[in-house]
């Protein structure tokens, strides 16, 4: 789908079913996003199978794969379509071990950037926890600026960024 100088972001297979598991269970993903029952790897094929794959079939984008140029995954980071925002939004997650490096940045710069070169979007949203200071952080880096608190029934109150998409937004370039 993508590449950067460090990472290649690409679509999820069932392939993809170890790194989803491992992914899912992490502290950061169950603290912040919340716990989704990935309990063992059939698990994880029915998240790729009704999360990735659907979106791709139905909007076209979704969560991308973010391996290093090894090929070694690291993380997730695409397109959304909540049915609570009127546009689609970032979203992104990363293993521990990957985390204060700046990939997750650089991740979400190759999106924005593909964003506005595949898809006639002109804003884009990202939300988080309230108490998810990491990601709020990258979102401004990103160039989002904070919009306000949303409440979503099954997550609580969230802190919504809104990014105003153009093909010569310094943010995205």
């Amino acid at each position: 789908m993508a590449q950067s100088e460090n990472l290649i972001l690409r679509q999820f297979t069932h392939t993809d079913d170890a790194f989803i598991y491992d992914l899912l269970n992490t502290p950061t993903w169950q603290e912040f996003i919340g716990n989704f029952q990935i309990n063992e790897l059939a698990d994880a094929l029915a998240y790729i199978n009704n999360v990735p794959l659907t979106y791709y079939t139905k909007h076209g984008f979704g969560p991308w794969l973010v391996a290093l140029k090894t090929g070694e995954p690291i993380g997730m980071c695409g397109l959304f379509k909540r049915d609570y925002l009127d546009q689609p939004d970032l979203g992104f997650a990363f293993l521990p071990g990957y985390a204060g490096k700046g990939l997750a940045y650089e991740s979400c710069l190759a999106v924005l950037d593909y964003a506005v070169k595949h898809f006639n979007l002109t804003t884009l949203y990202a939300t988080t926890s309230q108490n998810n200071l990491r990601s709020q952080n990258l979102l401004k880096r990103c160039g989002f600026g904070f919009e306000g608190e949303i409440t979503v029934n099954d997550m609580g109150r969230l802190s919504l960024y809104k990014l105003s998409l153009q093909k010569n937004n310094a943010a995205v370039i």
